[in-house]
């Protein structure tokens, strides 16, 4: 689920707790393209006030349009758009898109409140609707789980899917938190160093102050885990790095810059780990644009993370370490002529080098 899903869910619940009444409608089929997928909400507020996307806007349109001449629904229902042609250009569908989506009206803030609390306590939860009694449960839910409708029962899946253990609660752990938090990444960071754990203020991200080894073990690392260290001191990042590139966890990264990388990998071989997991290792972490400041190379670690997530990595060729030794081969002869942030970087700066 997209966490910016989770703040439809939000809205939604401060409106019913106003007297409104809402309507929350959730795309749970798509044929061809389509601009929303599976399991993404809206909120539709009895006076025409909506929260969250279901398509670029046309359907959005016609819902409100459509409470506004009908009023709020008495029942659940689902709707289809985007049938022929015409109706999928009037809607804005993407040619042969066509998508059903479940209205489901919803009148007391106890429609939603059991599914924020799980939410709220990074819970992976199933959501049941039966649209011919309007009744809901909430049972547990499976990372592979997704949305499920056969016409009569709605099961749709909040929660995070993928776990970010960050080693340092510094700046640009603060940054990438954030990120992924909005990425529906549960975010855990570790930091034993006591000037560092009490500053951190992320809400939502969990903080633990053992040792990095430890954390990594404690949280049996899986397909859906991906870790990154970020302190730059070897001694925490290196132990995280050692049980992580064990692990099946999808992504293992770690700060700094190339040289300190090549270091890196030749100590982790000392401690027993062999040539094709330390060649797992992602240092410098990250996609190559340029960043200098925490926020911008939060977003090249994070963008980086996605791609190798949605298996397009092989699309993302513009990592860090190939931007940085295509700006040497660049400059080597001649072909460029550098700002003061390019030479910093084929100079391997800490400062934004990741």
């Amino acid at each position: 689920m997209d966490n910016l899903d989770i703040d439809v869910l939000e809205r939604a619940h401060s409106w019913l707790g106003r007297s409104h009444r809402v309507t929350l409608v959730t795309v749970v089929r798509t044929w061809g393209s389509s601009p929303r997928p599976p399991g993404s909400l809206l909120a539709l507020r009895d006076d025409g006030h909506v929260t969250g996307s279901v398509s670029g806007g046309c359907i959005e349109d016609d819902l409100i349009d459509r409470m506004r001449r009908e009023g709020p629904l008495g029942k659940p229902q689902m709707v289809r758009y985007g049938v022929g042609a015409e109706e999928a250009r009037r809607f804005g569908l993407p040619c042969g898109g066509t998508m059903e989506l479940v209205l489901e009206p919803l009148a007391t803030p106890d429609a939603l409140t059991d599914l924020l609390d799980a939410l709220r306590s990074s819970r992976l939860v199933a959501r049941r609707l039966d649209l011919a009694s309007g009744l809901t449960s909430l049972g547990l839910a499976a990372a592979q789980d997704g949305v499920t409708f056969d016409g009569q029962t709605l099961t749709t899946v909040f929660g995070p899917r993928y776990r970010l253990l960050l080693i340092g609660a510094g700046a640009l752990s603060a940054c990438l938190a954030n990120i992924a938090l909005a990425l529906d990444f549960a975010v855990t960071v570790c930091d034993p160093r006591e000037e560092w754990y009490a500053e951190w203020s992320v809400p939502h991200a969990s903080l633990v102050r053992d040792m990095p080894d430890d954390v990594v073990t404690a949280m049996r690392p899986d397909a859906r885990t991906a870790i990154v260290a970020l302190t730059h001191d070897p001694k925490l990042d290196d132990l995280a790095l050692m049980e992580a590139l064990r692990s099946p966890a999808f992504y293992v990264g770690a700060i700094g810059s190339r040289r300190n990388n090549e270091a890196r990998r030749q100590r982790l071989r000392l401690f027993d780990l062999d040539a094709k997991q330390v060649a797992r290792l992602r240092g410098p972490v990250g996609l190559y644009i340029g960043s200098r400041t925490p926020a911008e190379i939060a977003v090249s670690i994070a963008a980086e993370i996605v791609a190798v997530r949605n298996g397009a990595e092989h699309l993302a060729t513009g990592t860090v370490r190939a931007g940085k030794e295509g700006l040497a081969s660049a400059s080597k002869t001649g072909a460029a002529t550098w700002t003061a942030a390019e030479t910093a970087l084929m100079a391997g700066a800490d400062t934004g080098d990741l």
